[in-house]
């Protein structure tokens, strides 16, 4: 048995250590990809303006990029914290609801941006599913996608209740038709459309079928509660 468990223990470090490995490589290949359109923003915003900083795509990118290390630290603190009073899966549960806002937030930032032509006219809604998803193009295609992929992500891994595709569907699809609404209400000069619903819903759910692996194990364990502490022996 103890042979079993050493030869088992390798692969698993070996695992643990190749997967943040591959996702700081796709990082910093996203990074250096789009880094001349991120800095055409960087004067801006190191100057702390709003304009050509916050009111902008690339902006909002960049500065999201540059305050990765303070969800990192509040994932440790949180985390630490768990760990003191003796919760389970107390990173998986911190870096799942720190990454739920920090993931979703900036898209929904540059989603409810204005347009050129906001508060001037009423808004427009499209309600003809897959018209407007001809028009998208492959980068609206993604950015759609892109919108609630951290919910979707991060979501079953924090509450067992979210723990299934049709939920995570329905989440998805949810937050989207709130998201488009307000865009109409406000007037922001933006298509309401059926077809970014659909999208944004995908989106969440692809992103939950990338972690599958790790809410699966969170439906035995649903409860934030900390664990008994063991009766004496004798």
């Amino acid at each position: 048995m103890n042979h079993n468990t050493s030869l088992s223990a390798p692969p698993r470090r070996t695992h643990r250590i190749v997967l943040p490995g591959l996702a700081v490589l796709g990082a910093v290949s996203a990074v250096y990809v789009v880094r001349r359109p991120l800095m055409m923003s960087a004067p801006m915003c190191m100057a702390g303006r709003w304009h050509g900083c916050f009111d902008t795509f690339n902006g909002v990118v960049l500065m999201t990029l540059v305050a990765l290390p303070l969800p990192a630290l509040a994932v440790w603190a949180l985390a630490r914290r768990r760990r003191a009073s003796g919760v389970t899966s107390a990173w998986r549960m911190s870096l799942a609801e720190v990454g739920m806002a920090y993931g979703t937030l900036p898209f929904l930032w540059m989603t409810m941006m204005p347009g050129a032509g906001a508060g001037t006219g009423p808004g427009v809604v499209s309600l003809l599913p897959l018209r407007d998803l001809l028009t998208m193009g492959p980068g609206g295609i993604v950015g759609n996608l892109l919108i609630f992929a951290a919910l979707g992500f991060f979501a079953p891994m924090r509450f067992a209740a979210l723990a299934s595709l049709p939920r995570i569907l329905a989440l998805g699809a949810g937050c989207s038709v709130l998201v488009e609404t307000a865009q109409y209400g406000l007037r922001l000069d933006r298509v309401s459309s059926v077809d970014d619903v659909l999208v944004n819903a995908a989106g969440a759910v692809l992103a939950a079928l990338a972690s599958r692996r790790w809410w699966r194990t969170t439906v035995e364990t649903p409860s934030d509660r900390p664990r008994p502490a063991p009766a004496p022996a004798g």
